[in-house]
């Protein structure tokens, strides 16, 4: 479809709740009761119904209102404005709505405002991605080194990685894109599950899930720790006498510890053989990161899902403060500052394993980490993305599992639809679960 004829002419924005709190689903040591939200955008067209943009960001509940009225601030860079206005140069298209003086302040490039860009980002990439009559992980393995690099901003990470930088890495694995895709429909993406092991689930319940994981095909899997010690070696051991030591495992503390409080527990948890310690302590503390990192070695340190931009990776990458980058499709502002992150990766040889515990996260960035092992790193070795298993069912082109791997989604466009009656039933404040809460 001609882009310069597909035109934006409104833009929904809609406040989405799930009460997941209730089942204790992604409750941690620092998020005992989130309700998975969305601050959901539908850019429509002069061709909609057929043809819209659809995003979001990513929330646990209360706040996300807040976020809703900052994207009502973002509506003036896309309404009214053709398709091929934005994406002729995308790059730019991402400064602006970024770096507006007035707005930008709030921020900068980080919090609300950087989450609400992210969300009308993510809708202008599914529009355009379904326009292409491509998923977006395929619209961005079929464009040029030259294209691709077009559309990231290299604002403050010049010191780390250039555009000639970054089109030496794409080119270098140009030739060989096809047989990789070909590798990649076949087998899938590996992924590991972190649906076993919230911390609000009952000893019981984690054994059980453990069990059905291994059946179901699942070699990978997460903990959350950082309750209190003893309850975490419990756990551990519970997880461990279920699958084993021939199967990763990986522990999520989710912010929880001070740096030296950090480095002293996973000591003692080193017994069980973690792969890595995901988020041990606050994420802007990148030299604290790094100390962790330092003190427990061999065991790693990942993290990445509150990193909220890609000035704050690059010091991670510089200061060697992790083994594992674990970008966010919606805490980063949309597709374009995900691709700095991963090219920043690949030339500090750090492989991406995306956070993907949310809804609608899983969707996203399978798309991200295909396009990152077909046309940037070429490697599957150590990268995996994160699964959790609820909230799939409100989505138009839900991501396909087979045995602890992503099946390549076929279906035009980003895979952030949700069905209209989901958009419905979970609208808040105006819909049913406005009375639940």
């Amino acid at each position: 479809m001609d882009n310069k004829k597909i035109k934006i002419i409104d833009v929904k924005i809609q406040d989405i709740r799930f009460p997941t709190s209730r089942e204790a689903a992604g409750s941690d040591a620092m998020n005992p009761d989130p309700d998975y939200s969305a601050t959901y955008v539908i850019l429509k067209t002069n061709h909609s119904p057929e043809l819209e943009g659809h995003g979001f960001a990513f929330t646990i509940g209360r706040g996300n209102e807040i976020c809703v009225e900052a994207v009502k601030a973002l509506v003036p860079f896309v309404e009214n404005r053709s398709l091929e206005s934005i994406t002729g140069n995308m790059a730019q298209f991402w400064h602006d709505i970024t770096g507006d003086s007035q707005i930008r302040w709030l921020g900068p490039e980080k919090g609300v405002v950087h989450l609400a860009a992210a969300a009308v980002i993510n809708a202008v990439w599914d529009l355009f991605a379904k326009a292409e009559g491509k998923p977006l992980w395929k619209l961005l393995v079929d464009m040029t080194p030259d294209q691709l690099v077009s559309t990231i901003d290299f604002s403050y990470i010049e010191d780390a990685i250039t555009p000639g930088e970054a089109i030496e890495i794409l080119q270098k694995q140009s030739d060989t894109k096809d047989e990789r895709e070909m590798a990649l429909k076949k087998s899938g993406y590996p992924a590991y599950t972190t649906s076993i092991g919230w911390l609000g689930y009952s000893d019981d319940k984690v054994r059980r899930l453990c069990k059905e994981a291994l059946d179901a095909g699942w070699t990978r899997f997460k903990m959350k720790v950082g309750s209190n010690l003893n309850d975490d070696i419990r756990r551990a051991k519970i997880i461990r006498e279920v699958i084993g030591y021939k199967h990763p495992l990986m522990m999520d503390a989710n912010q929880k510890w001070g740096v030296q409080e950090a480095i002293e527990k996973m000591k003692k948890l080193a017994e069980f053989g973690p792969l890595w310690i995901e988020e041990p302590t606050h994420p802007d503390d990148i030299l604290g990161h790094a100390e962790i990192a330092r003190s427990i070695a061999p065991l790693k340190v990942a993290t990445g899902e509150h990193v909220h931009n890609r000035i704050m990776f690059k010091q991670y990458f510089q200061a060697e403060a992790f083994s594992f980058c674990q970008i966010d499709s919606t805490r980063l502002a949309g597709v374009n500052e995900n691709l700095a992150v991963i090219l920043m990766a690949a030339k500090f040889g750090i492989p991406v394993c995306p956070h993907a515990g949310g809804v609608g996260l899983c969707e996203y960035v399978q798309h991200l980490s295909m396009f990152d092992y077909i046309a940037v790193s070429g490697s599957l070795e150590n990268r995996m993305i994160e699964y959790t298993d609820h909230l799939h069912e409100h989505f138009l082109d839900p991501v396909v599992m087979k045995k602890g791997h992503y099946m390549v989604p076929n279906q035009p466009g980003y895979s952030a639809t949700m069905k209209p009656q989901s958009l419905n039933d979970y609208q808040f404040p105006d819909g049913k679960v406005w009375k639940e809460f």
